[in-house]
């Protein structure tokens, strides 16, 4: 297979050869350029053609956010990786950066004792990412000139590996008192979408993980709050849940829920990561099945990786039911890939149909009305 080919673009010279060190040490990747700020990076990927690009956000001339937004407007559909820092302005950046049409980001390390040090943190962030997000090396193109940043977003659509597609059969029909979301890479832009498309408050709590670090989580419910009809907050733990509210997991804290007396209530938890990540979906998709059984809709959204999976066996095994996002629009078939691939996913539907397909459920006693 042909090695990764990655453009490399960061105005501090030092960060440039941070990252092109870590990368070049990867088996299977390969640093073909780089370039000081956005504009030079628009003549880098004309030119190089690279497989995937990682962006700085704060740049001279042409900001990280402003380049990536005119390499979508010209219709480059390979993936970016944002290198963004651990502060309210960065992850507000970060943000800004993902709805343009970037694919995922990493942060920039701190408080690292060495340069040894720090290019193995930013290889362990880096190089998983770009394996995941360029399944076919030597294969991006350039998509239509002109086309608008949604229609140009990559779609790498990563397979996770394991059996053939199976639909399930609807579960009997029962009652939705709770929602439960999962998503990793692309899953902001997803749940953006999910959202905005809501026509009513749902019809009952809902509680999502998302993979993103403190600080960003914050930034991130804070702007899904401005988007549609529900109420989005990043969960504090002890809340009674309530319908028509969406309570995000914050970063680096698992999200569950338990009863208190005749109510139901968030718990944030500091226990050992699952599937490698804190928040987890499986957590909470766990937790949320012991108390609502069969009134429970889980919904796996793009993402990297197979947290979540377990999760929905556990809610399918309860009775519950289980919907995720189709491969064409996901950023990477990961999570939703895995469990449709286990048999365990009663729809499968393309992003621009979730939000329907969850207020049906909550309308409905049932099987996918």
């Amino acid at each position: 297979m042909a090695d990764i080919r990655v453009l490399v673009v960061d105005d501090s010279v030092v960060v440039r050869r941070l990252v092109s060190d870590a990368l070049s040490q990867a088996p299977g990747i390969e640093v073909v350029g780089v370039a000081a700020n956005g504009r030079l990076a628009q003549a880098k990927v004309a030119q190089l053609r690279p497989d995937a690009v990682t962006m700085d956000i704060e740049m001279p001339e042409m900001n990280g956010i402003e380049a990536v937004r005119e390499l979508r407007r010209t219709g480059h559909r390979m993936p970016i990786v944002m290198f963004s820092t651990l502060t309210e302005r960065g992850a507000a950046a970060t943000l800004d950066a993902l709805a343009a049409g970037a694919t995922d980001y990493v942060a920039k390390p701190s408080n690292v004792g060495s340069v040894q040090e720090s290019i193995a943190r930013v290889a362990g962030e880096l190089v998983p990412r770009l394996r995941g997000l360029v399944p076919n090396p030597g294969g991006a193109v350039a998509g239509r000139a002109g086309a608008s940043p949604t229609a140009a977003a990559p779609r790498p659509a990563v397979k996770a590996p394991g059996r053939p597609v199976v639909v399930r059969p609807a579960p009997a029909p029962h009652p939705v008192r709770a929602v439960v979301v999962g998503s990793s890479t692309g899953g902001p832009e997803a749940l953006s979408r999910v959202l905005s498309s809501l026509t009513t408050a749902p019809a009952a709590p809902v509680l999502v993980v998302q993979h993103m670090p403190p600080v960003f989580t914050r930034q991130l419910a804070a702007r899904l709050d401005r988007l549609g009809p529900a109420t989005v907050v990043e969960a504090a733990g002890g809340e009674t849940l309530r319908p028509g509210t969406v309570y995000i997991a914050p970063g680096d804290r698992h999200l569950e829920v338990r009863r208190a007396g005749a109510e139901t209530q968030t718990v944030l938890t500091d226990g050992p990561p699952v599937n490698y990540c804190r928040p987890s979906v499986d957590v909470l998709f766990g937790s949320a099945v012991r108390l609502y059984g069969n009134e429970l809709l889980a919904v796996v959204l793009t993402g990297m990786g197979a947290d979540g999976r377990a999760g929905c066996q556990d809610v399918v095994t309860a009775g519950g039911t289980v919907v995720v996002q189709d491969e064409p629009t996901s950023v990477v078939w990961g999570m939703p890939g895995a469990v449709a691939q286990a048999g365990l996913a009663h729809r499968i539907v393309p992003v621009s149909e979730v939000a329907a397909t969850i207020e049906r459920q909550l309308a409905s006693t049932g099987a996918f009305a």
